[in-house]
């Protein structure tokens, strides 16, 4: 005789058996992709977002602008331009060794990128710079040297770092080197504007406009600009 059930059972197959597990195994692996990308495009979202932050904090402020006259055959003309700069606020380190300069006057644009001066800050021959120190990167863009140095030791330009809020230095550069115009510079009434870029990306821009009241001027003396 055989035995009677009440209720319904049912069997599975080894084949049912086998497409289960291929389910499961599926679906463990699109999880673990899923994981993986979400892992990864959240370090990409927060690495360009830094990138980003990095780019609108990590610049210098310019303090304060000053030019040095130069008297060449009775023609006054300004052939230095010095710029006091610190760090932005928020800004993290900048190394002015790493930054550049976009030099734009009426006649010139060129890219100036850092040369370790070997002077005091008294100014004397100040980044030993001539008019054949020039370079033509690969960029193909005509590439001459600004110099810098620490307000509080002008000794010291081995390492240009803004690291702190109370960090000064002294970007100089030779306009007479800049503009191709040996023993001069920039005359009366003439503008350059200059976009300092540091390595992380972060700008600053200055006009500076050379001004009208040269006349009684020495040969080297300071005048704001």
């Amino acid at each position: 005789m055989f035995e009677k059930f009440d209720t319904d059972r049912g069997q599975v197959g080894i084949g049912t058996l086998i497409v289960f597990i291929a389910m499961v195994l599926v679906a463990a692996i699109a999880a673990g992709v899923l994981v993986n990308t979400a892992g990864f495009l959240q370090a990409t979202a927060q690495d360009a977002g830094q990138e980003s932050v990095n780019k609108v904090t990590n610049r210098v402020d310019v303090v304060s602008t000053h030019g040095i006259v130069n008297d060449e055959a009775n023609e006054l003309t300004v052939d230095s331009l010095n710029l006091t700069v610190r760090l932005a606020a928020g800004s993290g380190s900048v190394s002015l060794e790493d930054t550049t300069i976009k030099y734009v006057s009426d006649s010139t644009a060129r890219n100036l990128v850092y040369d370790n001066a070997t002077t005091d800050a008294d100014g004397t021959s100040l980044g030993n710079v001539s008019a054949n120190d020039k370079n033509f990167g690969s960029d193909g863009l005509n590439n001459t040297e600004f110099t810098a140095y620490a307000l509080e030791d002008g000794d010291d330009t081995s390492f240009p770092v803004l690291s702190n809020q109370g960090d000064r230095y002294e970007i100089v550069i030779n306009t007479s080197v800049v503009e191709d115009t040996p023993t001069k510079g920039l005359s009366t009434g003439e503008s350059v504007k200059l976009e300092i870029t540091s390595r992380s990306g972060g700008s600053s821009q200055v006009i500076l406009t050379m001004p009208q009241q040269l006349a009684g001027k020495n040969d080297n003396d300071p005048i704001a600009l």
